[in-house]
């Protein structure tokens, strides 16, 4: 069972590679989303010249004054585009926010009319001329790698390549820029502050391209928390909750976290850009068939992955 570390895989595997390559790509990745949740992937479609610029934009959006960065915070959107200050977003089952501050960047619907009435419309720092140029082209990339991720997900759970197909497209994905900013008095912060508190992700599956520092750490099966940093070329692919509850806990949702740096350098910040793939919000999140028996009955009651996100950005202080 993997429990100390996080396995890889080469994704031209599954998508360049002879049958016997995408056999084992479907079977390690399942593997990986039932023992641990998590998978680090290389040969995925976001390329290093992408990655520096889409930092580099985030990062001078990041450093604009308080009041300017402000403006992109509209009331009424439950943080689901644009701007998120700091400390506004704290975890389930918790009071205290998370030590970050946030940019959501949603779908841009071209076709399904009431899809593009139901999404917010993405909101651009004008400050930043080039970070919409950017933000679009990773989350256009992502969307690409993460459709190939759950095609082969499909064929691990005995479902048809293309199952997931229709539920992703327009689906209610998310880019998110974070920005884990310096902690320069920690004597004053409430015990329990932290980057990113223990949690599990909402959606189907997230991609983090890899951070600026180190600190996110997963709950092995042991108990035990262990860090994860992946290398340069390689994308961390992880399970969330609506996929966790699709195939009624076979893949697991895994608990992680981003911690506070050792003190020395507490006074430096942080860059991490998450994708989360999120389906269609009428997607039927009711537990496959084939995931239901005698030794793992049904552990979810059903419902829509657009009830299901509701439900917890209200638990997370972001809905009202």
């Amino acid at each position: 069972m993997y429990t100390d570390t996080i396995p890889s895989v080469d994704l031209h595997e599954f998508t360049l590679g002879t049958a016997q390559e995408r056999q084992n790509f479907i079977q390690t990745l399942g593997k990986a989303f039932t023992e641990v949740g998590f998978v680090a992937v290389k040969n995925h479609s976001v390329q290093d010249d992408l990655v520096q610029n889409l930092y580099s934009v985030c990062r001078t959006f990041f450093e604009l004054p308080e009041a300017l960065k402000s403006s992109y915070d509209i009331p009424g959107l439950a943080g689901q585009r644009g701007y998120t200050g700091k400390g506004k977003e704290h975890a389930k089952n918790r009071n205290t926010g998370d030590l970050k501050e946030f940019y959501h960047i949603g779908q841009e619907v071209k076709f399904d009319q009431d899809l593009k009435k139901l999404y917010p419309e993405n909101i651009w720092p004008k400050e930043v001329p080039e970070f919409k140029k950017y933000t679009l082209e990773a989350y256009q990339k992502l969307e690409s790698t993460g459709k190939s991720l759950l095609a082969a997900i499909a064929l691990y759970l005995n479902l048809p390549e293309n199952y997931f197909d229709s539920k992703i497209e327009d689906g209610n994905s998310i880019l998110r820029p974070l920005h884990y900013f310096p902690i320069l008095e920690p004597e004053l912060l409430p015990d329990d502050a932290v980057r990113a508190a223990e949690h599990e992700d909402i959606n189907l599956i997230t991609l983090l391209m890899g951070a600026s520092a180190d600190g996110l750490q997963v709950l092995n099966r042991k108990g035990e928390w262990i860090s994860v940093t992946a290398l340069p070329e390689q994308i961390v692919v992880n399970v969330g909750d609506m996929l966790s509850r699709l195939t009624n806990n076979v893949l697991k949702s895994t608990t992680h976290r981003v911690v506070n740096p050792p003190r020395n350098k507490m006074h430096l910040s942080r860059y991490s850009i998450p994708f989360f793939m999120h389906p269609k919000p009428t997607m039927d999140l009711a537990c496959l068939e084939q995931c239901v028996n005698a030794d793992n009955p049904k552990k979810f009651p059903d419902i829509t992955a657009g009830e299901y996100l509701n439900q917890r950005l209200r638990e997370l202080g972001l809905l009202k």
